[in-house]
């Protein structure tokens, strides 16, 4: 088992590459990771899924929040407000912020054609 003094630090797009693959692993569909450094002050990276279910979208969740510990990350609080918190979960790492949506939000947000400019980053 290794501690701490002895990893490597892992640079952000390694940490928002992880996410993903988690995300992936866990039967996240159409997972997308996109570098939007240059385009904005606030974030580095965009990790967005569609979930099927509340309870996929829970597990998936509960499997972020292990790796966010894991990986001395924190969470950020947000104030975002939605009317059925199933459709849309964002996780604020800071940095990073992954979005975990449903069919029918991820089609109306669009946040790929949103950030068109961002780089689209291979898995």
């Amino acid at each position: 088992m290794e501690t701490k003094e002895n990893t490597v630090e892992k640079t952000t797009e390694q940490k928002a590459i992880e996410i993903a693959k988690l995300m992936e692993d866990g039967k996240g569909k159409d997972v997308t990771l996109i570098d939007i450094s240059g385009l904005n002050s606030w974030a580095d990276y965009f990790v967005i899924a569609t979930v099927t279910s509340s309870a996929q979208q829970q597990g998936l969740s509960k499997q972020i929040k292990d790796y966010i510990k894991a990986n001395d990350l924190e969470i950020h609080p947000t104030n975002r407000r939605s009317p059925n918190g199933d459709d849309w979960n964002l996780i604020d790492l800071g940095n990073i912020v992954v979005h975990l949506m449903s069919e029918q939000a991820r089609e109306f947000y669009n946040l790929e054609k949103l950030w068109f400019k961002g780089k689209v980053i291979s898995l």
